[in-house]
């Protein structure tokens, strides 16, 4: 990893501005119409606050530098699974652009809605707050128009919408139960950790974490429609907690327990076949992230970053055990939609890292900004 570390701290001016001044206008920072076109780069987390949730964005500069721009009210509640400390929705994807990056979703587990606002660069407006039809919403998902929802509480359940001229409408009948048996809030090393489509949208994938430490997944039919129940397979190791896809529609995976990356191939009834599994080493891998062709995983309790490759079959290889630091209480995580840069939350410590992603995967540490909500989780990048 290449040690050209720049820290840079939001002006306590500015932090009192974040979080005590929020967009009532459409636009909030914007001083012209120019300010005001649907350009540029950004980046946007969530708070999780349980008074008054919030989303905070952020410009993005061609060095991936980023620098804030505003706060914007979901309407909604935020809250924390029970026992957490530094991720509050103890989950992947609670923070999504869809649509091409169009419009923004946001979960508000502690009012069971998500949020839905239109996106200008950096500028946001709010359009619509809808319910998910189940308790704490942690984690959504997207496919072409089709959204998924993922509520952690009690017995869990994922919810079906179709996006229609930048609104959420629910799909009657299309929410399904997980049959689990946690609290509400869940605990957070318990309640299910992601929901998502596979790349060809057949099938829609939840990670559940400790609760059953499995992988369930429903089938995707003719008009959205879901198979009535899951197909559980068993995770290698326990607790998974999040995933993506890699190119060839495998499932990438981290199994908090032992922090690993599992890798496994869906077939066509939707059960799971395991390819192959490594450990980083490191304390608790629970976020995943991908850029070109490389896997980068946040460890919870180390405060760093792993890089992981796959053979051409599937198999996970740890690239780096260590391949970039971040700080106590690492949450959460993204990259850019080219595939330059990745940005690490560490809510723990109210905190971001910024690295920029070299060709042979390897990190290079860009900046840390501090003064960030704490605890907070969930980010999305434009």
């Amino acid at each position: 990893m290449k040690s050209q570390r720049i820290l840079r701290s939001v002006a306590a001016g500015g932090l009192v501005l974040g979080v005590a001044f929020v967009a009532t206008t459409s636009f909030a920072g914007a001083t012209s119409s120019r300010d005001l076109q649907p350009t540029g780069h950004a980046l946007f987390i969530e708070s999780d606050a349980g008074g008054a949730n919030t989303v905070q964005s952020y410009t993005r500069g061609t060095d991936g530098s980023i620098s804030y721009v505003a706060t914007y009210q979901t309407g909604g509640s935020g809250a924390a699974a029970a026992g957490s400390a530094a991720d509050p929705l103890a989950s992947q994807e609670g923070l999504i652009l869809v649509d091409n990056g169009n419009e923004l979703i946001a979960t508000n587990p502690g009012s069971d809605t998500v949020s839905v606002f239109a996106v200008f660069g950096p500028y946001l407006r709010l359009i619509q707050q809808i319910s998910t039809s189940g308790n704490f919403p942690v984690s959504i998902a997207s496919h072409d128009n089709l959204v998924a929802v993922l509520n952690a509480g009690g017995a869990g359940s994922v919810s079906e919408y179709r996006l229609q001229w930048g609104r959420l409408v629910a799909l009657n009948g299309e929410t399904r139960s997980l049959g689990l048996s946690n609290t509400t809030p869940p605990n957070f090393l318990a309640g299910a950790g992601q929901v998502g489509y596979s790349p060809n949208g057949h099938y829609l994938v939840v990670a559940t974490k400790a609760s059953s430490s499995s992988y369930e997944v429903f089938g995707v039919g003719i008009n959205a429609h879901l198979t009535s129940n899951a197909t559980v397979t068993p995770a290698t190791n326990a607790v998974p907690f999040s995933f993506v896809f890699d190119a060839q529609g495998r499932l990438v995976a981290t199994e908090a327990s032992n922090s690993s990356v599992s890798t496994y191939a869906i077939n066509a009834n939707g059960s799971l076949s395991a390819i192959g599994t490594v450990s980083d080493g490191q304390a608790a891998l629970c976020w995943i992230a991908s850029a070109k062709g490389y896997f980068f995983g946040s460890n919870a309790g180390s405060a760093n970053v792993s890089s992981f490759t796959e053979s051409a079959t599937g198999v996970p290889a740890l690239l780096n055990a260590t391949a970039g630091a971040a700080q106590p209480g690492t949450t959460d995580s993204a990259t850019s939609p080219d595939g330059s840069f990745l940005y690490v939350e560490s809510g723990g410590s109210g905190a971001l890292d910024a690295f920029a992603v070299n060709a042979d995967g390897s990190l290079s540490q860009i900046e840390t900004l501090w003064n960030l909500p704490k605890p907070y989780e969930g980010i999305a990048v434009s």
